[in-house]
């Protein structure tokens, strides 16, 4: 060996790179974050608290649907082609805008395919108005979030899906919340309609700007509303008339990890992007910070995950909040990379992502030492990752905090006026 030469640094085991792992936080070291007691746990429920179904929208409808409703108020089906143009093509929702319409058909039309779904009680605006979160109230005053993001030329929607989330993480804003009940298709795609628009007229403070990318990332577990999910995808992704025409491999749609539900979506024939909310690789640590890892574990969500990349040929998104001394151990980097290269290789990308922090809590980011050190391990054993940008931090970014505000405020003032009648 030349005398200039050095040896390469000897790669530690998995088992070294443990011991030298100074401080465990669990999760339970702390109640769920929003929790009201000291010995509150996280309860998984798929079951809706409120019942009762939104009024039907054109969008819960694929074409035949929107004829044999048409037919059956005795108006011609071949409108619906018609109106269907002007909705997913030019976002109208009004009827008077619809020049091919006769006029007394607006009405019968206007009742039978677009009552209010969703109405704006609040947004919000950060990183110098390019990121807008809005609360929206639904027919029963339930609220859900979104959040438009936008970058040069195109523009990205976080929607949700659900109005909370039975799924319990204890981290979750949303998670703690609970379930409230599943969104209508219709529901899930006027929070696109919308985003198209404000895009379109310049909401976000950049002309021959477009929305591109959608994430179902917003409020709620998306694959617990299966029906409702999948059949936005289609009014998103089906060309117009059927759809917005938008591509499916710009469209992504999250889990933390149900199982049976991501090999049906593989199958769907939609090639949308997976992502799955991992955030350990180990059943230990995930038992309780994903509580339903007690069904499927880590082995058997990677198994499904590949089992959908190879089916839809599609990149799988491994979303890993990084936080401090929980998570951001430098062997819980070498064991998921050992865990993604045992099924293959270039099929996953991981995305660490910065937890918000939340003050005097278990719950808060990594240091900048820590997520670096993550993912050079994680790129040393040949995956590929980038750390995800946040947005709206200073907005209450994580979802479902600025909603428990509102609903929070809100309570607040009922009680106040009630306090001043008396």
């Amino acid at each position: 060996m030349k005398q200039h030469e050095t040896k390469p640094a000897k790669r530690l085991s998995l088992a070294e790179l443990k011991a030298k792992a100074k401080r465990q936080v669990l999760p339970t070291d702390q109640p769920p974050e929003g929790a009201t007691s000291p010995d509150a746990k996280p309860i998984i429920t798929f079951n809706e608290r409120r019942k009762g179904k939104a009024p039907s929208h054109l969008a819960d409808l694929d074409m035949a649907g929107r004829k044999e409703l048409l037919t059956a108020y005795g108006l011609p089906a071949f409108r619906a082609d018609q109106i269907s143009r002007h909705y997913f093509g030019r976002q109208v929702v009004d009827p008077a805008q619809m020049p091919d319409l006769p006029a007394q058909m607006h009405e019968k039309i206007s009742e039978t395919f677009f009552p209010t779904l969703i109405t704006d009680v609040r947004s919000l605006k950060a990183d110098k108005g390019r990121t807008i979160k809005t609360v929206w109230e639904l027919f029963d005053q339930t609220r859900v979030e979104s959040v438009l993001m936008g970058y040069p030329g195109r523009a990205t929607l976080c929607v949700s899906s659900q109005a909370g989330c039975g799924m319990a993480c204890p981290f979750c804003a949303t998670g703690q919340m609970g379930l409230t009940r599943n969104l209508s298709t219709g529901e899930i795609i006027e929070q696109v309609r919308a985003a198209i628009t404000t895009v379109a007229e310049g909401g976000l403070g950049e002309e021959n700007q477009r929305l591109t990318n959608i994430v179902f990332m917003g409020m709620g577990e998306p694959l617990v509303n299966y029906r409702a999910v999948v059949q936005a995808l289609h009014r998103i992704c089906d060309p117009v008339p059927e759809g917005f025409g938008m591509s499916a491999r710009n469209i992504t749609v999250s889990t933390v990890g149900l199982v049976p539900s991501i090999y049906k979506l593989a199958e769907e024939g939609l090639p949308v992007t997976l992502a799955v909310s991992l955030h350990a690789p180990d059943d230990e640590l995930r038992d309780d910070l994903i509580p339903v890892n007690s069904r499927w574990k880590v082995k058997e969500l990677l198994d499904a995950a590949y089992h959908y990349y190879e089916v839809t040929k599609r990149r799988v998104s491994i979303e890993y909040a990084l936080i401090k001394d929980m998570n951001d151990h430098v062997w819980r980097a070498q064991l998921l990379a050992d865990e993604l290269n045992r099924r293959g290789s270039g099929w996953a990308h991981v995305n660490p992502i910065p937890l918000n922090p939340t003050p005097e809590s278990i719950w808060t980011a990594s240091t900048p030492a820590a997520q670096r050190a993550f993912v050079e391990k994680l790129r040393e054993c040949g995956i590929t990752t980038t750390i995800r940008d946040t947005r709206g931090s200073d907005i209450d970014g994580a979802c479902g905090q600025l909603a428990t505000e509102v609903n929070r405020n809100q309570a607040a003032a009922r009680r106040a006026n009630v306090r001043h009648v008396q």
